[in-house]
């Protein structure tokens, strides 16, 4: 059920996910499925935990040294990995928004990532704030005071060149916008752990 809910907003979008047409994409009545979920906020969380999930299985498969001074490539490389699932799920950044609960999915990434700070020298109340300072990038995705797709065509949004001191304020390449503010982050971080 979960991955033709995942189906479901990948093709239309979180609000194409309804009970009627998750019923109709199983081949089965609406009211079947209240056997296995309660309401639809339960689907909701079920793919929230479904995309940590992924992201988990990607991540894991990220083979970089994470001890002393290699913590900062690790944690970068997780990020990085983790926004590329949530590329493919455009919708997932707001739905983990809008949970109450959080999944164990994303307890074991976050503790994953802190792990990954401790061998680097992080004491535990710097990996904390080092999380604070991370807040959604660490998932893969920025909280964006403004939304580039509002009001600007699709070809627009990637289009202000970044060496052209003469370039007009607008929609930037969302990638290297993540990775200049991650790497920002993450060389500032590194100034303040110990070496161990």
């Amino acid at each position: 059920m979960l991955r033709a809910a995942v189906k479901l907003a990948d093709e239309g979008g979180i609000e194409s996910v309804t009970m009627r047409r998750l019923a109709d994409e199983l081949g089965a009545e609406a009211m079947s499925l209240y056997y296995h979920v309660s309401n639809k906020e339960d689907v909701l969380d079920g793919i929230a935990d479904a995309v940590a999930r992924e992201i988990n299985q990607a991540v894991n498969r990220v083979d970089v040294s994470s001890g002393g001074a290699s913590w900062k490539l690790a944690m970068r490389s997780r990020i990085l990995t983790a926004r590329e699932v949530l590329l493919r799920h455009p919708w997932a950044p707001g739905l983990f928004q809008t949970r109450t609960t959080t999944s164990p999915a994303i307890i074991g990434y976050y503790d994953a990532l802190v792990g990954l700070m401790r061998s680097g020298g992080f004491s535990y109340d710097l990996a904390h704030h080092a999380l604070h300072a991370l807040g959604s990038r660490a998932l893969g995705f920025s909280q964006e005071l403004f939304d580039p797709g509002n009001g600007a065509e699709a070809g627009d949004v990637k289009e202000i060149a970044h060496d052209d001191p003469a370039s007009t304020l607008g929609w930037c390449d969302d990638q290297t916008e993540f990775e200049f503010g991650l790497d920002l982050i993450l060389n500032g971080l590194d100034s303040l752990r110990q070496t161990p």
